[in-house]
């Protein structure tokens, strides 16, 4: 790759571009099970699964999916939380060639049909807590077969779970691998051409899209992630794939990377999430972690948890942050194993920030940036320990990651560093395209370059600030006005929890400013204090004009407000 600017600030000891393999997706598990064997990848309600029991687990369901017969240009939809049976079905889909649809498990019934039938999905795997919606709209979807599991099933022995109730073409997950031996199907995948998954943007801003990624795509930004925050390189043994370290000589305690294979985080982000099962699932199998399984956030079971297990790396979306520096164990917990934090989704606010430095002197706090369209990541701050992380930045450009600014009101030619703009990505972990959407694919991707619809800016070094969603950017007579500007001044009050900033639409200005506030437990404070403190720190026209108070910001499952839900309050 041609030399780029941020390269400069590149993490240390480590090449700026990866020789990516020509390997299927379910290379991460195979060969973290060869390297890995016993270690547990997994506790879920303190069960332990290890590496091996998850491949065996996908082998078999790789077969179960072929003697159903499915395989290649086949959809094979996953409707469930987290649980081991997830990561075991997940891999059995990818090695029996056929294509991984991760749905939301709380989807109301109109967007479960949409999406089943959107992607075409011929059969899905699904958990007792959820199945009854499937149920209810299996009759509207092309689905041939309902792969039921339940808490049963992972007792020892395993206890399947009934499907007499369900309908002729249900079956149990655990009777059926039970059945089938632990070997490969042998199927043929052609990484580059292959589809792995179909995955579903967020849906934040308007009905959800099905992005096409390859399993080159996906192999390539696990790799992106994981070499970036391990100063590793890739190497394919036996068909599996593995890490080693570029430089051993940086690997170490107090160096500038910690080992593969010592790595212990607690999961929240649902694995239907890109960030989930790319960063919480693959990733942390890759580099040989263990990680704590937790079905939805418990501030206090959380730092629980991280205190018993010894947690080296805590991962999430700012609301989590939120939630756990609210919570009064925060500062009694030993949390000293804590090595790296990381947050995606949405921006970091500076006053969490600098709290999160507070507690936690010696870790490496870094921000990453990315989205569906490309697999997961695309910026990120270099994970090395010494190297520049810049407050309020979510990082550089990645490995083989080209980055632009151009213009709101369009075209393609890159505006200065320091300039607002579009931000646009370019690299070999941006999709194919919106499935079955070739109109929507050609206003999103133009000559290789993504239009992401964020709103940023590039500094002198190379370093993107976000400054807001192109679609949350709102008019005031004319001006444009960056909700996340007055987000990051509210953070800063010290009786606000958390805030979100909307237009509300107005008669005579067109859209003002309106922030919906959480207060922190134990303080106060009124509308008319809270527009004072923001308004003598701005510009007439970006001034606040409305506070309303609400008990908690609606956020998705992956952590991402919902300004869409604030803004539908506004027209009840």
């Amino acid at each position: 790759m041609e030399s780029r600017v941020w390269h400069k600030h590149w993490p240390k000891g480590m090449p700026t571009s990866i020789d990516y393999p020509e390997i299927p997706v379910g290379a991460v598990i195979k060969g973290s099970a060869e390297r890995f064997g016993e270690k547990v990848a997994l506790y879920y309600h303190d069960q332990p699964f290890t590496y091996r029991q998850l491949y065996e687990g996908a082998l078999r369901f790789a077969r179960v999916l072929r003697s159903k017969g499915l395989g290649k240009g086949d959809v094979v939809a996953i409707h469930m939380f987290n649980n081991p049976q997830y990561a075991m079905a997940y891999y059995g889909i990818l090695l029996s060639g056929a294509t991984f649809s991760p749905v939301n498990p709380l989807l109301p019934p109109h967007d479960l049909i949409y999406q089943l039938n959107d992607c075409g999905a011929k059969a899905v795997v699904t958990h007792e807590m959820v199945a009854r919606s499937i149920r209810e709209v299996e009759g509207q979807t092309g689905l041939r077969h309902v792969f039921l599991t339940g808490e049963s099933e992972l007792s020892s022995p395993p206890q399947v779970v009934d499907v007499s109730g369900y309908g002729q073409h249900w079956y149990s997950f655990a009777q059926l691998l039970a059945a089938e031996p632990p070997e490969p199907v042998g199927v043929e995948i052609s990484p580059r051409e292959q589809l792995a998954h179909i995955a579903y943007t967020g849906g934040t801003t308007g009905r959800s899209k099905g992005v096409m990624l390859t399993h080159y795509n996906v192999v390539v930004n696990i790799l992106q992630s994981a070499c970036w925050g391990t100063g590793c390189l890739p190497v394919v043994k036996d068909g599996g794939l593995c890490l080693e370290p570029a430089d051993p000589s940086l690997v170490g305690e107090d160096k500038e990377y910690s080992p593969v294979g010592e790595n212990v985080g607690i999961n929240l982000t649902p694995w239907f999430h890109a960030m989930g099962i790319i960063g919480s699932l693959n990733v942390a199998f890759l580099c040989g972690g263990t990680t704590i399984l937790h079905l939805r956030f418990d501030p206090g079971k959380y730092l629980e948890d991280a205190e018993r297990y010894r947690v080296t790396g805590m991962g999430g979306a700012p609301p989590i942050y939120v939630g756990l520096i609210r919570h009064p164990d925060f500062w009694k917990r030993d949390l000293s194993s804590v090595r790296r934090i990381t947050s995606g989704a949405a921006p970091l606010a500076k006053e969490l920030f600098e709290l999160l430095k507070k507690r936690f002197p010696d870790a490496v706090i870094s921000e990453g940036y990315g989205m569906t369209e490309m697999t997961m990541v695309g910026i990120s701050n270099p994970g090395g320990r010494s190297s520049l992380r810049k407050l309020g930045s979510v990082g550089i450009p990645i490995f083989d990651t080209d980055c632009k600014i151009v213009p709101l009101e369009g075209g393609e030619d890159p505006l200065p560093p320091g300039s607002v703009g579009e931000i646009c990505i370019r690299g070999p972990q941006v999709m194919l395209g919106y499935y079955n959407k070739p109109e929507e694919t050609a206003v999103t991707l133009k000559d290789g370059w993504l239009h992401t619809g964020d709103i940023g800016m590039m500094d002198d070094d190379g370093y993107v600030y976000i400054v807001d969603r192109k679609k949350d950017m709102l008019l005031y007579k004319g001006y444009n006005v960056y909700p996340r500007e007055l987000e990051e001044i509210l953070f800063r009050h010290p009786a606000v929890a958390n805030a979100a900033v909307i237009g509300k639409p107005d008669l005579e200005a067109g859209e003002i400013p309106k922030a919906y506030v959480v207060l922190k437990q134990g303080h106060t404070a009124t509308a008319e204090e809270l527009m004072a403190f923001v308004n003598e720190q701005v510009v007439p026209y970006k001034r606040l004009r409305e506070v309303a108070f609400i008990d908690e910001i609606p956020v998705s499952a992956a952590g991402k407000v919902l300004k869409r839900v604030l803004r539908e309050m506004e027209t009840r």
